[in-house]
């Protein structure tokens, strides 16, 4: 079976390159991979292995830590 986020984990590594490796630059292609990584795991069972995917427990905490910075990006402004 092919990676089913192997997509989304090129784009990032895309982003990256293009924008000299700012990873702020490139926040909606990292959230694209966690989204599809999250479905990988609802889908699958976090046991699933994805080379392409962090491990569910660091997959929960990855989110859980961006839709902080969001919000306090957002109560800032």
């Amino acid at each position: 079976m092919s990676d089913p986020c192997k997509k989304e984990a090129c784009a990032i590594q895309n982003c990256l390159k293009a924008n000299t490796y700012n990873e702020s630059k490139c926040t909606k292609a990292i959230d694209a991979l966690y989204a599809c990584c999250k479905s990988f795991y609802e889908d699958n069972g976090e046991e699933a292995t994805t080379v392409c995917c962090p491990k569910p427990s660091l997959l929960k905490l990855k989110i859980s830590q961006r839709q902080k910075e969001k919000l306090d990006a957002e109560l800032r402004n």
